[in-house]
């Protein structure tokens, strides 16, 4: 195994480690994937965060077979598919995080309610329509929902997140359930006041610039 191999693995760990540690995937909940060479790795299937060694996660390659001593997480077909569409990204973080997944729940997407709802890419972050878990369909699903955004919410699920880097990937699953927490709160109070597109393209073009 090469040194960059080991560190992508060791890096994956720790973050899935930390989505677990945050709340943001309880139990064995939510996956985490770095793409590498010719394909990704990626945590393996219904094994404990606080048990999980590098060794444990699995390389997909680019035709879809599995390298490993593990199964990989059942929604492998859904990284492949955010790869394939999204040369750009570096990192996925799907996350079950109990805000965002109540919103997914309801199919309500979370409006320009706040500024920050454009780190996502957007002027909101969708919903996507419903599949079942590890198909081929929840992929489409998730990438018809991500166009032109770098997060979403997948229907009676969850979270999708992706970044350049898996740093990024999972610090926008982060802020994601943050929005959704905020914005839940708000609807206890009434339907919150809407930025419009004039104001969130203003916002769009000055993240361009944001922490560079």
């Amino acid at each position: 195994m090469s040194e960059d191999e080991r560190a992508a693995r060791e890096r994956l760990v720790a973050a899935a480690r930390r989505l677990s540690a945050l709340g943001l995937n309880p139990g064995r909940s939510g996956n985490v994937s770095e793409r590498f060479g010719a394909g990704f790795l990626v945590t393996p299937s219904a094994m404990p965060y606080e048990r999980m060694q590098p060794d444990d996660l699995v390389f997909v390659d680019a035709g879809g077979a599995f390298h490993g001593d593990q199964k990989p997480s059942t929604e492998w077909p859904l990284h492949r598919g955010v790869y394939r569409a999204r040369p750009e990204a570096g990192a996925v973080a799907h996350t079950h995080s109990p805000h965002a997944t109540t919103l997914a729940c309801l199919r309500r997407a979370i409006p320009p309610f706040h500024y920050e709802v454009a780190f996502a890419g957007g002027s909101d972050i969708r919903c996507s329509r419903y599949a079942t878990f590890g198909t081929q369909e929840l992929s489409d699903a998730a990438v018809t929902a991500l166009d032109g955004r770098r997060a979403c919410l997948l229907a009676n699920h969850g979270v999708v997140a992706l970044g350049a880097t898996l740093g990024e990937a999972v610090e926008l699953a982060e802020k994601v359930e943050a929005l959704a927490r905020m914005y839940w709160q708000a609807l206890q109070a009434g339907e919150p006041a809407l930025l419009d597109e004039v104001e969130m393209s203003r916002v769009l073009e000055r993240f361009k610039t944001y922490g560079k």
